[in-house]
């Protein structure tokens, strides 16, 4: 049953993985820095993947930024200050993070036995399990997902396809 479980949260990323890609990829150049809410494009993006980047490690102090995080990285942790930075990531750099995220994504839900699922999430601001963290961060990732595509429905007519499962990457 455990092997169903983390094949099923696999999929489940990777589904959501892709939809997010395909809107970074389909975002015209004019929309990078256009307001999704209350923030630019590109920021909702790279704000999105450091959590599920973060939230895929085991605990806070396990997290390792990745190269490319700035120096303001930390304005993404749990005080949920937003600051904006002036610099915009392009597209590729998002990309790239999605790949990680990918990779990262397997690597850490393979690693989980029906033990750490059951035990606490390895943040101690989330008081739930470690099974519903999991699922907390792909409806994170959904929840940026659908925004972005809305974004890109509204103010471009583009339409991000559904994915039911699994990565797919054009």
């Amino acid at each position: 049953m455990i092997d169903l479980f983390r094949n099923s949260l696999i999929g489940q990323f990777d589904a959501s993985l892709s939809m997010f890609n395909d809107c970074v990829i389909q975002c015209p150049v004019e929309q990078w820095e256009h307001n999704v809410g209350n923030y630019p494009f590109w920021n909702v993006a790279y704000h999105t993947l450091f959590y599920v980047d973060f939230y895929l490690s085991p605990n806070e102090a396990s997290f390792s930024p990745q190269n490319f995080h700035r120096e303001n990285a930390e304005q993404f942790v749990p005080s949920h200050e937003k600051l904006v930075p002036d610099d915009p990531y392009d597209v590729e750099t998002i990309r790239e993070y999605v790949g990680h995220c990918k990779r990262k994504v397997i690597r850490s839900v393979a690693a989980e036995t029906a033990e750490s699922l059951a035990g606490p999430s390895g943040f101690s601001w989330y008081k739930i399990s470690r099974a519903e963290f999991v699922l907390n961060n792909i409806r994170h990732l959904q929840h940026h997902a659908a925004q972005m595509s809305l974004h890109l429905r509204n103010s471009a007519g583009i339409n991000i396809r559904w994915i039911g499962s699994g990565f797919k990457e054009d």
